[in-house]
């Protein structure tokens, strides 16, 4: 064999053994091609770029990411900005006397060097008091400083030194099959356990229970369990993407048990929720004036109805905007401005789409006609 030959052959199986080596060391990230060049090297990882000349006008770049060192990484930034959240629950009267409410507790995590803390609602609804743990074991008075139950958003606050300040990151470019963490305390006792999974889907909506839906969710299958509801979602990058809120147990519609159905509120809600609740306390909902009794196909069936959706006017209060603009009780109202009543947009969904002052034309259904009245929100 001449020797020129030998030469390639050598230098074929090199770029051969080095390509293994970069699979069985990490994942491979494809830039340039693949429209995501711009892209900045993900925290914690270690890139080495290697070009490969195609054509005179395409070049792929491909970027090794160490998966652990990452997660790693990630964790040790964002940790020790995790708090547990413990909430002191109202005594109980019982026939034999006062019964302790004990407590409940729930994650949350540091966003603001001001002391600022975001969990969920449900982790501090009903609770007479509320403390905080920090993840080097410090314990802190902490104060609401408002919460949204439509978003099962709240911000605390506390004072003194902060052992870390978490870093928001933009939920809007995620996609499913992207790695995660979840960090928080299940159960209260396990505080800050580190679970990982990745991004199964965007933009989920699940029934809250209370007549509305929660929006635009993170599904994940990263290990979620009670008490890590506030807690952070994170990406590689060391960046709070989410705030854990729900898992599924078991189907909405039927027994059937599930597993790996972990939820989280999108940072762009929280960032928008958050900043006002900040600036202002409190979220400012539209108010119309009425008590309703949802309508639906089986509903509209069972009573004769002539729609399959809708709210119908049980009471109207007094000098209201639903009085004011005319609203009687045993209308049913089937639109709110764009949004007609539906399965998947209920009253109140549509409903918060608008904010006080805002003016809309509602449909209502009255004695077999269809009207359109023009309502003002107040708050």
């Amino acid at each position: 064999m001449k020797r020129g030959w030998v030469v390639l052959l050598l230098l074929i199986v090199a770029f051969g053994a080095g390509l293994a080596g970069t699979l069985v060391g990490g994942v491979i990230v494809y830039q340039g091609m693949v429209g995501r060049s711009s892209a900045a090297p993900t925290a914690g990882a270690s890139p080495s770029n290697t070009t490969l000349a195609g054509s005179p006008t395409e070049t792929l770049q491909i970027q090794t990411v160490n998966i652990e060192t990452a997660i790693t990484d990630a964790v040790e930034k964002v940790g020790p900005a995790v708090v547990t959240v413990v909430g002191q629950l109202p005594d109980q009267m019982s026939f034999f006397g006062v019964i302790s409410g004990g407590t409940a507790s729930g994650s949350g995590v540091i966003i603001s060097d001001q002391g600022y803390i975001i969990t969920n609602n449900h982790v501090i609804e009903g609770a007479q008091s509320l403390k905080v743990i920090l993840a080097n074991g410090d314990e802190r008075s902490a104060q609401v400083v408002g919460s949204d139950q439509f978003t099962d958003l709240a911000v605390l606050k506390v004072d003194g030194a902060l052992p870390a300040i978490a870093e928001l990151g933009n939920s809007n470019t995620l996609k499913p099959g992207e790695t995660v963490i979840a960090i928080g305390s299940p159960l209260g006792n396990f505080k800050n356990t580190v679970t990982t999974g990745v991004i199964s889907a965007t933009g989920r909506s699940l029934d809250s229970g209370n007549g509305y839906l929660m929006e635009n969710l993170l599904q994940t299958d990263a290990a979620i369990n009670q008490g890590n509801s506030g807690g952070p979602l994170v990406n590689l990058a060391g960046q709070v993407i989410g705030i854990n809120t729900l898992i599924l147990r078991d189907s909405q519609s039927s027994s059937t048990v599930v597993e790996g159905l972990g939820f989280s509120i999108p940072s762009s809600t929280v960032q928008v929720i958050a900043g006002k609740i900040i600036a202002n306390g409190s979220i400012a909902r539209p108010n119309v004036g009425i008590r309703y009794q949802t309508i639906d196909p089986a509903t509209a069936q069972r009573y004769n109805l002539p729609v399959q959706w809708g709210v119908y006017v049980v009471d109207v209060t007094p000098n209201s905007p639903a009085d004011k603009a005319g609203i009687k009780v045993g209308d049913i109202i089937t639109q709110i401005g764009d949004y007609p009543l539906s399965d998947s947009q209920p009253y109140l969904n549509a409903l918060f789409h608008y904010a006080p002052g805002d003016t809309v034309t509602l449909k209502v259904a009255r004695d077999s006609k269809t009207l359109e009245l023009t309502l003002t929100f107040s708050s």
